[in-house]
């Protein structure tokens, strides 16, 4: 076996797919030293996410129906998902690459490995939680999916037989609008609900949170090396480690192209809320997980806070938060739980790593052997980087 404990491992990113990375190698015993840009953790793209750790929202997006909704909406500024009309190469590129995939038909197939990859990384926060005692704002509380439209209400039916052909039945649980005002009552004041599913092994928590902690755990427990405040663009920075993977999201492209690689990542934009909750307010909050499909909302209880999060943008590289894009989840909390108090709350948005086939990306360089990549993790980073993460120190190992 391999001597781990001469070898030095670089890990460039502190978000969440880079913190599990340093987990798993770490514990492979592995010299671990994370570099991140910012000043903390998860300050980018895993700063304040929908919270859901969700293998219910594991489908791939490469269907034609999104394709025909995402030409429909392009003109349309409150649209879920917002291709912005632009000549730019790399967001043309990727388009191209994402019809190709749509084409090849990879939908069946790669949703039943992102379920896969939830449900592994479902045992293995589990794990972690007993294991390291992270507090997180976790609640095992479920996630409700629920429609008010009777197109989307059958296609959710019909995905019943892909959860079941991936071994994942229970997972997707058809249940009508009773039963939805039983599971969350305060969904009673959004009308027109025709159904839904219900999916009780999901869960929340905030992210943000989570990173911080288990920053601290991996530089007590596992001596792991954080060096902050410190970009790294270029592999050659990195010459004195052994290994150097590559888990900082959107920036993953530029540092791969410092040894002639080109990895598919674009970013694709998402926007989120963070209500705190007035104790008149806390009274009408859900407390189950919503995903509202159509709007493309998802939410979160985080204690005494209430997280709203949705929308895809195309716009390359902008960190704006566009008060066009906040609305619509605004407008949505007002309509489905107008007792909840507005008054007080934050707007972030982030850029999500995606890949043209909604996969990340687990593997080592063909350029550099001593260079690994763990991005592209898309809108699942946090359902997904457990899983992804223990398999890239696996193939590291």
């Amino acid at each position: 076996m391999e001597n781990t404990k001469s070898k030095s491992v670089a890990i460039i990113g502190a978000g969440i797919t880079g913190i599990m990375a340093a987990y798993y190698v770490s514990k492979k015993g592995y010299n671990v030293t994370v570099f991140d840009s910012e000043h903390y953790s998860a300050m980018k793209t895993s700063f304040a996410n929908g919270g859901q750790i969700s293998v219910s929202n594991s489908e791939t997006w490469n269907t034609w129906s999104n394709v025909k909704k995402g030409i429909k909406w392009m003109f349309k500024k409150d649209a879920p998902l917002l291709i912005r009309p632009s000549f730019e190469y790399n967001k043309i590129v990727w388009l191209i690459k994402f019809l190709y995939h749509t084409y090849k038909n990879n939908y069946v197939k790669n949703t039943k490995k992102s379920i896969e990859y939830g449900l592994e990384s479902r045992k293995l926060y589990e794990e972690i939680r007993k294991e390291e005692k992270i507090k997180y704002d976790y609640s095992p509380c479920g996630i409700l999916h629920f429609y008010k439209n009777d197109t989307y209400f059958k296609a959710a039916c019909n995905a019943k037989d892909l959860y079941t052909s991936a071994n994942a039945s229970s997972e997707w649980n058809i249940v009508d609008a009773t039963t939805i005002d039983i599971l969350e009552p305060g969904l009673e004041n959004a009308k027109g609900i025709l159904g839904g599913v219900w999916t009780p092994n999901d869960y929340t928590g905030d992210i943000h949170k989570f990173c911080i902690e288990m920053q601290k755990t991996l530089t007590k427990k596992y001596k792991v090396q954080f060096k902050f405040d410190t970009a790294i663009d270029d592999i050659a920075q990195l010459s004195d480690f052994d290994i150097v993977v590559v888990s900082n999201g959107v920036g993953s492209t530029k540092v791969a192209s410092s040894i002639g690689d080109s990895i598919p990542v674009y970013p694709v934009k998402g926007y989120s809320i963070t209500i705190n909750l007035d104790e008149e307010s806390k009274k009408f909050a859900p407390h189950v997980s919503l995903l509202d499909d159509e709007a493309k909302i998802v939410t979160a209880r985080l204690g005494n806070r209430f997280r709203v999060a949705g929308t895809a943008e195309l716009d390359g590289e902008d960190y704006d938060i566009r008060k066009d894009r906040i609305k619509p989840l605004l407008d949505w909390v007002h309509k489905n739980f107008p007792q909840i108090n507005t008054h007080d709350y934050t707007s972030w948005a982030c850029l999500r790593p995606m890949t043209p086939d909604m996969m990340p990306i687990v593997e080592q360089s063909p350029k550099n052997p001593k260079v690994y990549y763990h991005t592209g993790h898309g809108h699942l980073g946090w359902t997904y980087a457990p899983a992804t993460a223990k398999l890239l120190s696996e193939l590291i190992a």
